[in-house]
C-alpha cells in the first residue's frame, strides 16, 4: 500500500511539471514555471481529497507523508541553489532584492508567530 502513496506523488509529480512547462510556454519563457509547486499543491488538495472521501487508506497515506518529508527540503534545496546562481548572473538589483525579501521575512517573524496564539498563553501564570 505504501507504493500507492509513491505512485500519487509521481502522478503529482508529472502533473505538475507538465503543467510548470505549459505555464511557462504561454508567458514566453524557455522554462518550467513553478512546476514542483504546482505538483506539491495538486498532491496536497488530492490526498486531501481522497483522505475524506475514504480513499486513502493509512499505509498509503504514510507513502505520501514519507515522501513528502523527503521530497520537500530537496527541492527547496535545489530551487535555492538555482535562484543564487540567477541572481549572481543578474547583478545588484537581483541580490539587493533577494536581501530585501529575506529582510522583511526575517522582521515578520515575531509579528506571525503572534498570529493564532491564545490569550492565554501570553499571560504569566498566577503563584499559588
Amino acid at each position: 500500500m505504501v507504493i500507492y502513496g509513491v505512485a500519487l506523488l509521481a502522478g503529482c509529480l508529472i502533473a505538475g511539471l507538465f503543467l510548470g512547462e505549459v505555464l511557462g510556454a504561454l508567458i514566453g519563457v524557455q522554462a518550467n514555471v513553478g512546476g514542483v509547486g504546482i505538483a506539491m499543491l495538486i498532491m496536497i488538495l488530492l490526498s486531501e481529497r481522497l483522505r475524506k472521501k475514504g480513499k486513502l487508506p493509512p499505509l498509503t497515506e504514510q507513502g505520501v507523508l514519507f515522501w513528502s518529508a523527503v521530497y520537500i527540503p530537496i527541492v527547496v534545496a535545489m530551487a535555492a541553489k538555482q535562484n543564487v546562481l540567477a541572481a549572481v548572473k543578474g547583478g545588484p538589483a537581483a541580490i539587493l532584492a533577494g536581501a530585501g525579501a529575506v529582510g522583511v521575512c526575517f522582521l515578520l517573524v515575531p509579528v506571525l508567530s503572534r498570529v493564532g496564539r491564545d490569550k492565554k498563553e501570553d499571560a504569566p501564570e498566577a503563584a499559588p
